[in-house]
């Protein structure tokens, strides 16, 4: 069964080897999305996805990171905590992604987002342009 809660700080370890096992989602120190809305989908007592956003000023919102383990994936763990997300949330919600991450961009698409534009030499490891993607919720 498929529970969305808020992230904690015990959730941080199984956030950070999701992480290293999705190499297109961004690589922050897992401890670095708690101030943010930080929200996990738990399945069999396990950490089976994440999503960290913030609000960047009224009206507009920025996804930081949606990343599930290789395991639960193609499972709809992904849907749900951007499904959770997008519930909550008025006006623009923003997020970039990785030019050649072509799964994450027809997701993110099927979602209701939209390209916006193309940000050059935005990731460093490894060097890549990363793709502006925007949500509009009225």
């Amino acid at each position: 069964m498929l529970e969305i809660r808020p992230g904690q700080p015990h959730d941080l370890a199984e956030i950070a080897a999701i992480q290293t096992a999705s190499p297109g989602a961004a690589a922050w120190p897992a401890a670095d999305y708690l101030p943010y809305d930080l929200r996990v989908a738990v399945c069999e007592n396990r950490v089976a996805g994440f999503l960290a956003a913030r609000t960047v000023a009224e009206g507009e919102s920025e996804i930081l990171n949606l990343a599930v383990a290789p395991e639960f994936r193609r499972q709809g763990f992904g849907r749900a905590l951007m499904e959770s997300f997008l519930r909550g949330v008025r006006g623009a919600v923003f997020l970039e992604v990785r030019r050649s991450n072509s799964d994450a961009r027809e997701f993110y698409k099927s979602m209701g987002f939209h390209e916006l534009t193309l940000r050059q030499d935005y990731y460093s490891q490894p060097p890549e342009a990363a793709i502006v993607m925007k949500f509009h919720s009225c």
